[in-house]
């Protein structure tokens, strides 16, 4: 990695060189000095900025989600919804100090002024979230940026690049808080597969942030630039200031960069701006429900499921998503070398760790049933009949009878046809034994109805209904029933699961996952006794249906195939 920025810093220097070098070139467009007045200028509707801001409003883990009201710690000059105004005067003298306290060039004009508007006045709600997110990540920010050297104003570009929302990715596929693409991401050492996304992992992607702006600097050496550079890349700001005349200064090569980037870096003024007077604006942080010192991080020995925590802990799952952005499968996989890390609420952690065996090699029912159905069919055998052949035929073939091929493929008959799948043989399903006769348990410290399912294989839902209670809330000492009374009927949510997911019989499926580009065809090939109008019939799809990562689908272990 080390040879690889070096090989990118060089290369930056030479074209950075021949660009200043190329002074016969002369620039397309007049281009505005950073202090002359732009007559109008109004912020696209389609403005990848705008887009992260709007993102927040999907977001559920803010305190506070239909109407923000300033934190009682907090005073308050203003009315609440009062939205202050200022001429520019006091902005001029603001961004003065700004400036005498930063390395950063930090200009007011009219394009700053616009995007002032939109975080202190047309998205106020939103930017009220930004200033509840910050309360969580610029903590981790300042303290790597200042570990670099570097000005600490930085930590407001992962404004700009992702509103703060871990989950965010834009259009082009630029992921995290700080929108790393995927060849930039893999130059710092970010990993990415199938399971696991380091450029949205919050302490990575930071230093890896930090590491490149080390670099562009290096280049550049002026902050704006290396802003420019970051949003759009070094070719296309090397390419602006070839076309301006070989002259180093955002200002001057505004007009020559691609339009996001021209207004990349007065968005970024504006939001130093808004976020460092905020209270000026009237402006209170909406906070999450975890701050950067409510969460801490465990290092996971065995690999486990988002869900699996949730049950166990009853936290919400995106919450857990939320913490956890890393993990694309909401399953954190387990790595001997490099140990990957778990980031809970703070008051669970210890709850974690004293059942951390039992969270490890916890199945619910659904989850063994689907490993179990998956394991039975990587050892089944499917054979595809040719032209010719008979039930007879194929049972010699393979060492098996003609009844048991009619039992595994539910043939009346022993009429087939050309081209049909026939599972020839398949593991016997292992019967399931409970893990404990008794009927009661008493709740010990520390326990929640997730740790107690899973001791006794049941699930919360069947603990609920046994006990007549409607929450998870539970207390040391409480006596519950663990095993269904006789003559109880099955709760709503287990009718309801076993009428939709039979446990026997023609309906048996698992799940799959679809993958990055997977087709329905793809899948086909994978599981060659599937057709592809069964695969549709049972997902509710049709032929042309596009799929999408993370999508379920149901695969049947044994066909209905008919004579």
């Amino acid at each position: 990695m080390i040879i690889k920025r070096f090989l990118f810093s060089i290369i930056l220097s030479l074209s950075v060189f021949v660009a200043i070098q190329a002074s016969d070139l002369q620039p397309e467009d007049t281009v505005p000095a950073k202090d002359q007045a732009a007559q109008v200028f109004e912020i696209e509707h389609d403005d990848p900025i705008v887009a992260m801001l709007d993102s927040l409003a999907l977001l559920t883990v803010f305190r506070n989600i239909e109407k923000n009201t300033p934190h009682p710690e907090f005073e308050t000059v203003f009315p609440a919804g009062f939205i202050p105004e200022y001429n520019d005067s006091v902005y001029h003298t603001r961004f003065k100090d700004l400036n005498d306290n930063s390395t950063i060039e930090f200009v007011y004009n009219p394009y700053v002024k616009t995007y002032i508007g939109l975080y202190a006045n047309r998205r106020r709600d939103l930017t009220e979230r930004v200033l509840g997110l910050a309360q969580l990540y610029f903590p981790l920010f300042e303290e790597q940026l200042d570990k670099y050297n570097l000005p600490l104003e930085l930590k407001y570009l992962a404004v700009i690049e992702s509103a703060l929302n871990p989950l965010a990715r834009s259009r082009v596929g630029a992921t995290g808080l700080w929108q790393f693409m995927y060849g930039t991401g893999k130059m710092y050492g970010l990993q990415v597969n199938t399971m696991v996304d380091e450029r949205s992992d919050i302490y990575k992607s930071t230093i890896a942030a930090c590491e490149h702006f080390v670099d562009l600097y290096a280049i550049y050496n002026d902050w704006n630039l290396v802003l420019s550079a970051y949003n759009a890349g070094p070719g296309n700001v090397n390419r602006a200031i070839r076309r301006a005349g070989g002259v180093k200064d955002f200002w001057r090569i505004r007009n020559y960069l691609p339009r996001e980037t021209r207004n990349y870096v007065p968005a970024f003024m504006a939001v130093t701006y808004v976020m460092e007077h905020a209270r000026d604006h009237n402006l209170y942080p909406n906070p999450p429900v975890y701050s950067h010192f409510d969460v801490d991080t465990i290092q996971i020995k065995q690999q486990v499921s988002l869900q699996t925590v949730k049950e166990f802990l009853d936290i919400p799952i995106d919450h857990l998503r939320y913490l956890n952005p890393t993990f694309k499968q909401n399953i954190i996989p387990h790595n001997e070398k490099k140990p990957y890390v778990l980031r809970l609420p703070r008051d669970y952690t210890a709850l974690f760790v004293s059942n951390e065996d039992t969270i490890y090699n916890h199945r619910t029912p659904e989850q063994l049933r689907q490993e179990e159905l998956a394991a039975r069919m990587q050892e089944t055998t499917v054979h595809v009949v040719r032209s010719g052949e008979v039930l007879g035929s194929i049972a010699r073939r393979y060492g098996t009878s003609v009844r048991e091929i009619q039992n595994l493929n539910n043939l009346r008959g022993t009429m087939i046809r050309t081209g049909q799948r026939l599972i020839v043989s398949a593991p016997a399903r292992p019967a399931v034994h409970l893990a404990s006769n008794t009927n009661t348990h008493v709740v010990k410290r520390g326990e929640t109805l997730g740790v107690i399912a899973a001791r006794y294989s049941i699930s919360i839902d069947e603990i609920k209904h046994w006990n007549s209670i409607s929450s998870t809330l539970i207390h040391p000492g409480q006596n519950l029933v663990v095993r269904k009374p006789e003559g109880m009927e099955a709760s709503p949510e287990q009718a309801e699961a076993t009428e939709e997911d039979p446990e026997s019989g023609d309906e048996e499926y698992f799940f799959y996952t679809v993958q990055q580009g997977d087709t329905l065809n793809d899948i086909i090939e994978k599981y060659d006794h599937v057709s592809l109008e069964e695969l549709t019939e049972l997902n509710g799809l049709t032929i042309e249906s596009a799929l999408t990562p993370g999508q379920q689908i149901k695969i049947f272990v044994q066909n209905n195939l008919e004579e």
